[in-house]
């Protein structure tokens, strides 16, 4: 078997603790070791902790190979990132992940009998064809920890090292490589980083009846982002319950296989933009920041600094990221019928306008989400009626839709959705 020690690229990995625990394991086996008991304590610990991350993540079969396949899957480093969308690259980093390969590959290849044997344990051979209890994985969803298990499937079956190179090269061309490539969306913690979100909303555009102007005009941005040409910066305002958010979480579902990522972030952590954009300015990704529900009181000062961000500061913002926000506000800035007496002081109350007005001028799509009128909200409940298989004539839907706007926030596709789901629930 190959040295880890030996590995160019593949060097740090997160959770990679249970690699070379394994190995010095497997290593002082071979050395004569002289303490049973305290080796075999090192490998009970040791499977302990692959046992419970391969539980967390969802992971079956062999589970010290869909445990290589993860430390693969999820190493960021000059080569994976390079494979990542693109696929197989040219130059001399090639021979360099050939090493590593092939020290990957003898780690699939290796044979724990002998451990087992000299420590009279069988904890090794218990965990290699391992099934999950059926309740999920906590950490990943399932599209990812299949895609995972498939990978250590493939990689377990290749026939040479080139194969596996192949094999794993591809994996990053299809799905990408590290926490941007397994994922398709994220926030920021308390302290700025960038972590994914493991559960999002599965809506499509589809989904969302009526708005057709509106969505086109979405679709056509960001068909533009995801291809590499020009687009902008998108602003949706309009009326509560109209579908905006919505509308922004199924354009990521559309295009995520595009290599569109999304980024969530909250006013309060605008402070952290500069650091966010450092991070993804040069993935093989397009990532859009998005922002729900922005809007500023006169004394919030953010907006000046999210300008600065948007368009306006002496650092380009990177080509791959663009600003997607929603707001109940066409101007975002609150602004007050106060303001113009207020004005009557100022020397120059075109520059106070102006100051407010500019943030939502940096948005070079602002698209509209007004409210339905009565006929078109009776459409939208007619429409997802339907795809529920509500067993209701038209006539009684209508009439109770029309009782229950009344009493539940008003004409909007998100009081429409209440309903539906409400009659949904009776039946």
């Amino acid at each position: 078997m190959k040295d880890i020690s030996q590995l160019l690229l593949y060097r740090n990995f997160d959770n990679g603790d249970i690699l070379y625990d394994m190995m010095w394991i497997y290593k002082e086996v071979e050395a004569s070791f002289t303490d049973a008991e305290g080796m075999r304590d090192s490998l009970y610990t040791t499977i302990n902790k692959l046992i419970e991350l391969s539980v967390s993540h969802g992971f079956e079969g062999n589970l010290w190979h869909t445990y290589l396949a993860y430390l693969l899957a999820n190493n960021e480093n000059s080569y994976s990132t390079a494979c990542e969308i693109k696929g197989e690259i040219e130059g001399s980093i090639n021979d360099i992940a050939l090493n590593d390969f092939a020290i990957f590959r003898s780690l699939y290849n290796m044979d724990f009998s002998q451990v087992e044997e000299e420590l009279g344990v069988n904890c090794i051979s218990m965990i290699q064809s391992f099934k999950g209890n059926n309740n999920g994985p906590k950490l990943f969803n399932s599209r990812i920890r299949d895609r995972i298990v498939e990978l250590s499937k493939a990689l377990g079956e290749s026939k040479d090292v080139n194969e596996f190179k192949m094999i794993v090269t591809q994996f990053y061309k299809e799905f990408g490589v590290g926490k941007f490539g397994l994922h398709k969306a994220f926030r920021l913690n308390d302290n700025g980083d960038i972590v994914p979100i493991n559960n999002t909303a599965h809506v499509s555009l589809d989904d969302l009846v009526g708005y057709e102007i509106p969505k086109q005009k979405l679709i056509d941005n960001t068909e533009s982002f995801v291809k590499a040409k020009k687009a902008n910066n998108c602003l949706l305002f309009g009326d509560a319950g109209t579908g905006k958010s919505s509308s922004i979480k199924a354009i990521l579902n559309q295009y995520y296989p595009d290599g569109l990522r999304m980024i969530e972030v909250y006013k309060h952590q605008f402070k952290y933009l500069t650091n966010v954009l450092s991070q993804v300015k040069n993935r093989n990704y397009k990532f859009i920041i998005y922002m729900d529900d922005l809007s500023f009181e006169e004394v919030e000062i953010e907006y000046k600094y999210l300008k600065a961000i948007i368009e306006g500061g002496l650092e380009k913002k990177p080509d791959n990221v663009l600003i997607y926000a929603t707001s109940n506000r066409r101007h975002l800035v609150r602004e007050k019928f106060s303001d113009k007496h207020e004005n009557e002081d100022d020397l120059h109350k075109s520059d106070t306008v102006q100051e407010k007005l500019s943030l939502v001028a940096r948005f070079g799509v602002t698209i509209y989400f007004g409210s339905p009128d009565k006929k078109e909200f009776q459409a939208i409940v007619k429409a997802l009626a339907a795809r529920e298989d509500i067993n209701i004539s038209d006539e009684e839907l209508l009439l109770e839709a029309n009782k229950w706007e009344v009493s539940h926030g008003g004409l909007s596709g998100r009081t429409a959705r209440q309903f539906i789901d409400y009659l949904a629930a009776k039946e």
